[in-house]
């Protein structure tokens, strides 16, 4: 078969301003979206020919949602919207001296870039956790995970010893932010619900979910009182949460921590970090702490006049409510899509930009049924039952696509009918397979 040779992107020059945004993530949607109706050329990459809703990728690999639920492809999200231009690829660097970008299908020109590549996620250099462990930041890690927790059980019946056994039940999750809080409690739930039926050869009270959180307290970004009663609430249905411990080290079996506990467990699942994602080619003075692009109130990055930079990767100095800059979160990502896509129309124009002001509508974690903690603005806080059902429907609506939204709210209204969660399927390659001798435990 004759290989596929790309060399150009095949997009032609009109004659208008082109503004190349990569990536499709929280803030790159709004950007493009914003950008509607405007006489310019509207160009995305991204390596995924769909958006991602990330908040609810621990529902995809705990079996609560079909993968289709929370993914839309760019091309149906901007099918009505013309001069967009979308391509499948990677972008390598700027070469912001000629204005053009390098990509993994050729170079491209803009007059205007905005970089929105997100975080990935921070294994603060420790090369064996970013070996074996799990983590989610796409659709396809998400996936990755649930045929783990699945296949982990599978295996659980095969084997006569004891050790081998737990050390497939255990789960260690690290981070206690809303990550790791939520998928804790939707683990022990699967536990508590789907397993029991599924697995009636298995004794479910030996599956121990760990959590395990550096800092003295979980959801460090919430209140005092969110944190408390997440605690509680994971307690109560069996977690063991381990608050002021680190993980120090990991090889596929024992977790060392850094009380001097060790723990047994095959799945070490990491929710503890992210990093931002610059592209090359940049001014090193622009890469700041948490490897995130330094950008002036009106999210241009320091040093440039037409490249902007927003969401995760973006650090925003000199807003005193958030000095160390705005939470690694969706909403500051779409407000900044927002306002840069503002701030190009008034730059070809010829108009003064506008700063960038965030407006925090609050934050919100959910630990399981009749189980969730809201902050709102202003100091409102309620945790329970009315906090569930506040944040099904703001993650509900923020969903992109009517008919995700359709599917998630069925889902979702299945599961608290039935206590079930349908989609318990491993697709894919049987990749982490376990020899006689590991399932004998020799």
């Amino acid at each position: 078969m004759p290989k596929l040779i790309t060399t150009r992107t095949r997009i032609a020059d009109l004659g208008k301003p082109r503004i190349v945004v990569i990536g499709g993530g929280f803030g790159g949607l709004e950007v493009v979206k914003n950008l509607r109706g405007l006489k310019a050329q509207i160009v995305l990459f991204d390596k995924f020919n769909h958006h991602t809703f990330q908040p609810l990728l621990y529902q995809v690999a705990t079996s609560g949602l079909e993968t289709n639920s929370i993914v839309a492809p760019f091309r149906k999200i901007f099918s009505r919207q013309t001069d967009f231009y979308f391509r499948l690829a990677e972008v390598k660097a700027v070469a912001a001296e000629e204005n053009s970008i390098e990509t993994s299908i050729g170079s491209v020109k803009y007059d205007y870039l905005v970089i929105a590549t997100g975080a990935s996620t921070n294994f603060y250099g420790m090369s064996d956790i970013e070996k074996h462990a799990s983590f989610m930041k796409n659709i396809v890690d998400a996936t990755k995970l649930r045929n783990r927790i699945i296949r982990n059980l599978e295996y659980a019946l095969l084997t006569e010893d004891a050790e081998v056994m737990n050390s497939l039940m255990d789960f260690v999750i690290v981070g206690g932010g809303p990550t790791g809080v939520e998928l804790a409690g939707a683990l022990t739930e699967l536990r508590k619900n789907a397993f029991r039926k599924d697995y009636p050869e298995l004794d479910m009270r030996q599956m121990d979910i760990y959590l395990v959180e550096a800092s003295p307290r979980l959801l460090n970004g919430m209140s005092e009182k969110a944190s408390a009663k997440a605690l509680e609430f994971l307690e109560e249905m069996g977690v063991h949460v381990l608050l002021n411990t680190a993980v120090k080290s990991y090889d596929g079996y024992e977790v060392e921590l850094s009380t001097g506990k060790r723990l047994i467990s095959r799945s070490l699942i990491w929710a503890a970090g992210v990093k931002g994602n610059p592209i090359d080619g940049l001014n090193p003075e622009s890469i700041t702490r948490g490897n995130r692009l330094l950008v002036d109130e009106f999210n241009r990055i320091k040093g440039y006049e037409n490249i902007f930079a927003i969401g995760d990767v973006a650090l925003m100095e000199g807003d005193a409510k958030f000095p160390k800059g705005h939470p690694q979160m969706a909403p500051p990502a779409q407000q900044q899509g927002r306002l840069v896509a503002t701030n190009i129309r008034r730059l070809i124009a010829r108009q003064p930009l506008k700063p960038f002001r965030y407006f925090d509508k609050g934050s919100m974690a959910t630990v399981g049924r009749h189980k969730a903690v809201v902050d709102m603005p202003g100091g409102v806080r309620f945790q329970g039952f009315f906090a569930w059902y506040v944040w099904m429907f703001v993650h509900l609506m923020a969903i992109v696509g009517w008919k995700n939204k359709v599917f998630t709210f069925f889902s979702w209204m299945w599961s608290y009918i039935s206590y079930d969660r349908s989609n318990r399927l491993i697709i894919g390659r049987n990749e982490e397979k376990l020899s006689p001798d590991e399932l004998k435990g020799t």
